[in-house]
């Protein structure tokens, strides 16, 4: 069965590593674009086409889980370590699936920490304007107090520094 699953694992991995390669460029644009802080418009397009690329990740994912299925493998590094040492034992050339393979998986990580890293800038750059928000408010900068039964409870008296 291996020999019929194998091409199709390798047309997988190609496309897998094709779309792992995109994220990590929007990726790139996303940290670039947060560093620059000037359009907030192209970070929102960028996370709509990331969106697009994690669905097709998604679909490379449940594929590769049913190729592995064929052979009774689980979907894991062990899965697809187990698979390939398989066909290298039925005389099939492994060699460039392999290294298609391990390309994804360091693309991947790589992938993961630079997602991190810009949802910290976000984060970050989003609690900057809610502090912003606050102050123009008029609201303190503690947001809640706590009452004499020890509960919290939002300010009371606050009020609005601007309008628009």
């Amino acid at each position: 069965m291996i020999e019929k699953t194998f091409p199709i694992l390798e047309k997988l991995l190609a496309n897998g590593l094709k779309s792992t390669q995109k994220l990590f460029e929007l990726l790139n644009a996303e940290h670039e674009q947060l560093k620059a802080q000037k359009d907030p418009m192209a970070i929102d397009a960028l996370a709509s086409h990331k969106k697009e690329v994690v669905t097709q990740l998604e679909q490379f994912s449940k594929q590769l889980g049913q190729v592995l299925a064929t052979e009774k493998l689980l979907m894991s590094q062990d899965g697809i370590n187990h698979y390939f040492a398989k066909a290298k034992t039925t005389g099939i050339n492994i060699s460039d699936a392999f290294t298609c393979w391990s390309e994804i998986s360091d693309l991947s990580k790589t992938c993961r920490s630079l997602n991190e890293q810009n949802g910290a800038s976000i984060d970050l750059l989003g609690r900057h304007a809610q502090r912003a928000l606050h102050v123009l408010r008029g609201k303190s900068q503690l947001n809640t107090t706590y009452g004499p039964d020890g509960s919290t409870r939002s300010e009371l008296f606050s009020h609005t520094l601007i309008s628009v």
